[in-house]
């Protein structure tokens, strides 16, 4: 079993003796998706697929609270960046942007001369740690550097 989806379990049923409702919520929800996850994968969440349900979750809160707020309701969008906030805390570490250069100067200098074959050697050490739009942006800078 993944360490990380007990993790998930055991701060959920913290949370429910703490009488915090945010995050019981939030972690209640975020286990059913993993559920709903290994019912279609046929098999136990490995911790990597936990981490691709935790960022898809992050994700989706983070899209819902600028929607929010282009509406002009910043009391809910704050709530969904909360909320987007407490999943974070189950993400690994975030790669910061000179880490991901460095990781696209070395696939181009092994011989990666597009963006398709660029990205394809980057994305599994970027996965669940750095946004893909971001990294093809700095595929293509790096790519029109001389």
């Amino acid at each position: 079993m993944s360490e990380l989806k007990d993790r998930l379990r055991e701060d959920m049923n913290n949370a429910r003796r703490a009488h915090d409702k945010l995050r019981t919520l939030v972690l209640g929800t975020t286990i059913s998706e993993l559920k709903n996850r290994e019912i279609e994968l046929g098999r136990e969440a490995t911790d990597t697929d936990v981490i691709e349900v935790v960022n898809r979750a992050v994700k989706k809160r983070r899209e819902a609270a600028e929607q929010i707020r282009a509406g002009g309701r910043e009391e809910l969008a704050a709530k969904e960046e909360q909320e987007a906030e407490i999943l974070g805390h189950y993400l690994p570490q975030p790669l910061t942007e000179a880490e991901v250069r460095a990781a696209v100067r070395a696939a181009i200098a092994a011989g990666a001369r597009s963006v398709g074959e660029v990205m394809p050697r980057v994305m599994p050490l970027l996965k669940g740690r750095f946004d893909g739009r971001e990294a093809n942006r700095i595929v293509r800078e790096e790519l029109a550097r001389p």
